[in-house]
């Protein structure tokens, strides 16, 4: 099975959420907050902290932290949406 650092899984996220920009950082030895954003206008889309990980991770372990940075991302109705209802 695939290991890879904390930083080398960071960059597959990267890859992954392109075009759009993806940073993340440990907040505490077991969990991480990453941030997805508008990489033209630097304006942050979602920002989620407590996510489970790792400085040491397989393969797997990435995958489930993309699909629930994706399940965040397809719940996360914009302010301007929220204006627009109603």
């Amino acid at each position: 099975m695939n290991k890879m650092t904390f930083p080398n899984a960071c960059q597959v996220m990267r890859w992954h959420f392109h075009p759009l920009g993806f940073e993340a950082s440990m907040d505490a030895p077991g969990s991480m907050v990453a941030r997805l954003f508008d990489r033209a206008s630097g304006q942050t889309l979602i920002a989620i902290a407590g996510i489970p990980c790792a400085t040491v991770m397989n393969a797997a372990d990435v995958e489930i932290i993309i699909e629930a940075v994706e399940a965040e991302l397809d719940a996360f109705i914009p302010p301007q949406s929220l204006c627009a209802v109603g």
